[in-house]
């Protein structure tokens, strides 16, 4: 499967945080802490460079601005040793079979520090927090040989299925909370997505 195989928004979707196959070099250490508004133009950025266009930035922008998708505390971002932000991922409100869930999109690395773990990083330190909330769904559009890593499988394993056409193996979920019973049906996606 290539980028181009499915869209989202109407723009092709690319995934530069998936070439990250997350073996951290030997001098990159990774802070990872939620977004502050001190990182909003940087968090912009780093969407603008890691992606063929601007769309996925604009989305995080249209997702900060959307009350019921926006999770304050569920943007995160790695720092890279100098402190300039080397990853972001974002973690934002939807509804699977009108039950809450959540859509872990855009995940981006800067391109200077791909390849280098902060991808992994972010991510990791992201869905922990997801834990700590008491969250137990997390959904994304991905490519399947990445987020399996973070023990996401097929969403349809779970009787969970997008509103689109989308290959099977790129629909994934993570099941945060165990002892939770999985919703099942359609993915409700916040309006920013267009979809």
């Amino acid at each position: 499967m290539t980028d181009d195989d499915h869209s989202l928004n109407g723009s092709p979707l690319s995934f530069p945080h998936d070439r990250d196959p997350g073996r951290p070099s030997a001098e990159a250490r990774w802070t990872t802490r939620p977004e502050t508004a001190a990182d909003i133009a940087a968090v912009h950025a780093v969407n603008a460079a890691a992606f063929p266009t601007e769309a996925e930035a604009g989305l995080v922008d249209a997702l900060r601005e959307d009350p019921s998708a926006w999770l304050p505390g569920l943007s995160y971002v790695a720092e890279a040793p100098d402190g300039t932000l080397a990853a972001c991922a974002l973690l934002t409100r939807c509804l699977v079979g009108g039950v809450p869930a959540l859509a872990l999109a855009p995940v981006a690395t800067a391109p200077a520090y791909q390849r280098r773990g902060a991808g992994q990083a972010v991510v990791r330190a992201l869905l922990d927090a997801a834990r700590l909330r008491g969250e137990s769904l997390v959904l994304v559009l991905g490519h399947p040989e990445y987020y399996p890593k973070f023990g996401f499988v097929p969403a349809s394993r779970y009787g969970i299925r997008p509103g689109f056409e989308v290959p099977d193996e790129a629909m994934m979920a993570l099941v945060l909370d165990g002892s939770a019973a999985v919703a099942q049906g359609t993915i409700e996606y916040p309006a920013a997505f267009g979809v």
